[in-house]
């Protein structure tokens, strides 16, 4: 199994440098569900913050590209099913970042995650810290 890093991954997926995005794709198709290439949750929202910020994607765009991602055979997710809840919520708005961060608690067993973020506080399972 191969790691993949936040570079290769948004090279893959953006195609903006022939050289790199050439490279990524290769790799990419190389992989198989018998020999899966593996994407962290850091990876994962590396990625998410580069498309957001420095190419401006829209996130109900990135949010579909994260879920096809965890469901390909292809790709071994680190935690697929919060990967999916996480980019769900975050077609509706959510930070990927701060419902990852929710889920695990609440997966976790927590009774909530405290927060100062008060956009984050708007999750359900978010309280603000006042």
């Amino acid at each position: 199994m191969i790691g993949l890093d936040t570079n290769v991954l948004v090279r893959y997926l953006v195609q903006d440098d022939p050289k790199q995005s050439q490279l990524a794709s290769q790799l990419m198709s190389g992989f198989t569900s018998a020999d899966p290439g593996y994407l962290s949750l850091i990876v994962l929202v590396e990625t998410i913050w580069v498309l957001r910020r420095s190419y401006k994607l829209d996130p109900r765009d990135i949010s579909r590209a994260i879920l096809k991602l965890s469901s390909a055979e292809e790709i071994l997710v680190e935690s697929p099913e919060m990967v999916r809840r996480a980019a769900r919520e975050s077609a509706g708005g959510a930070d990927f970042a701060d419902a990852l961060i929710v889920l695990s608690g609440r997966d976790s067993g927590c009774e909530y995650t405290a927060t100062f973020d008060q956009r984050a506080a708007e999750l359900d399972g978010m309280e603000l810290l006042r």
